[in-house]
């Protein structure tokens, strides 16, 4: 209960750690100096890239139609913009480049959340020596997110080079040269679908088997296993492809598979990041009470919209957190009417989140940080959902044998309620003109 009704520490560390880095930092955030906050309610706007702003490279029509809106005659923006997208293979300078050049408009670092933005606040495992596996600059995001200590899949690969065997022609031909020592692996982060599947499955097995020591043979089996924490648990994704496409969703799938058919125990996480996590979406709003202070607003942003085109990510994780906002301010409420006092015995709350939900995070929230009344999902029709797609069925005992298959993480309960958006539009274009519609603002 307590995770559902406080605040986490780790995020308190979050917002200083972000107004630190903004204070030391040489650019700007691309913000509008103008306010117009005067008389209107403020609100700021999340936005996924895949499926609603772009499809693979190819920008969508509707989104550099409408960006150019969202900024003025000097390219600020009008109102706090954050993109929140589950990729995780590459830095947020590089897909601030890209987005930039996509959408016509000037995107900053600062505006974008990889899916593994929020382990700079997991700094428990910083100082560890961890694992690291994706593709792209793993170590370079792995270095920038705070950890000191790292070995990727390929450095594993190449200390023990037997230990790869799939693929015929990259076993070793020749007189293998004896194992290098690596320290032992303290934890292991996943951050997003690898290139060799067979290769990282292969060896972060080793890894989970030999409690971090993979170059020994397995004795006993140590359970539970080293922590692992997981960023992007999108089963699939939209590109170029008239399908959607395998994503890191269905790599843990797979990982989570092979560790109970070995093993006959459950792989367990400590961390679960990215949409739908909770997490994700209280650092997005870290980001965006950043952008309102740049901005020159004082008072506290009231409203977020999500926009997204997976059900199953982008609305079940937007409404997730307004639940999660609900209830924080109930529980303030209540604190209120007993004096500053929490309650000794917890009013039950029917929907009482899961640590997975939450991302993994625990601890107490000191309240003095405003929240936001509550945050609005909206999903588009441009990427993974389409109108074409029958609607989720009210009974969830009737979801899977009968009408679709629940697409969500395994620790995830499956509540139709939270797949239901609060307003389904075309496309990024249509969303945007609502938002504005919706707050009394002047778009144009």
């Amino acid at each position: 209960m307590a995770e559902l009704l406080q605040r986490c520490n780790v995020l308190k560390f979050g917002w200083r750690l972000l107004k630190s880095s903004h204070a030391g930092a040489g650019k700007p955030l691309y913000i509008s100096s103008q306010s117009f906050s005067n008389g209107h309610n403020l609100f700021g706007l999340l936005f996924d890239i895949d499926g609603v702003l772009v499809r693979g490279r190819t920008p969508i029509p509707a989104a550099k139609q409408i960006f150019r809106s969202l900024v003025d005659r000097k390219g600020k923006y009008k109102v706090p913009v954050v993109f929140v997208t589950n990729a995780g293979n590459s830095m947020r300078q590089t897909k601030a480049e890209q987005l930039s050049h996509l959408l016509e408009v000037e995107v900053s670092p600062d505006q974008v959340m990889l899916s593994h933005s929020p382990l700079r606040m997991f700094s428990q495992y910083h100082n560890m020596c961890v694992l690291v596996s994706g593709q792209g600059p793993v170590l370079e995001v792995a270095h920038n997110l705070g950890f000191q200590n790292v070995v990727t899949i390929d450095m594993l690969r190449d200390a023990y080079p037997l230990q790869d065997m799939v693929d015929h022609n990259r076993r070793p031909k020749d007189m293998v040269p004896p194992s290098k020592e690596l320290p032992p692996i303290e934890a292991i982060i996943l951050f997003g679908e690898p290139v060799r599947w067979e290769t990282n499955l292969q060896l972060i097995m080793d890894v989970l088997l030999t409690n971090g020591k993979p170059g020994n043979a397995l004795t006993t089996l140590q359970y539970p296993h080293i922590p692992v924490l997981a960023c992007n648990m999108d089963l699939m994704w939209v590109a170029e492809a008239k399908n959607p496409r395998f994503g890191h969703g269905m790599f843990l799938v797979c990982l989570e598979s092979l560790y109970k058919k070995v093993t006959g125990c459950e792989l367990k996480y400590a961390a679960l990041i990215g949409k739908p996590s909770v997490v994700t979406y209280n650092y997005a709003e870290l980001l965006i009470r950043q952008q309102a202070e740049s901005l020159g607003w004082t008072q506290p942003v009231e409203r977020l919209y999500a926009i997204g085109d997976n059900p199953m990510a982008d609305i079940y994780g937007a409404n997730l957190y307004n639940r999660y906002l609900q209830s924080c301010h109930r529980t303030r409420a209540l604190m209120q009417l007993g004096g500053g006092e929490p309650q000794s015995q917890p009013l039950e709350d029917p929907h009482e989140m899961t640590c997975a939900e939450m991302g993994g995070v625990t601890g107490a929230y000191g309240g003095e940080e405003p929240l936001p009344v509550g945050c609005s999902s909206i999903l588009v029709c441009t990427g993974v959902y389409s109108r074409d797609q029958q609607e989720l069925p009210p009974d969830p005992r009737h979801t899977v044998t009968e009408h679709r298959i629940f697409h969500g993480h395994r620790d995830f309960r499956f509540d139709p309620n939270l797949t239901q958006p609060s307003f389904m539009v075309q496309d990024v274009k249509e969303a945007v003109e609502l938002v504005f519609q919706q707050e009394g603002w002047p778009l144009e």
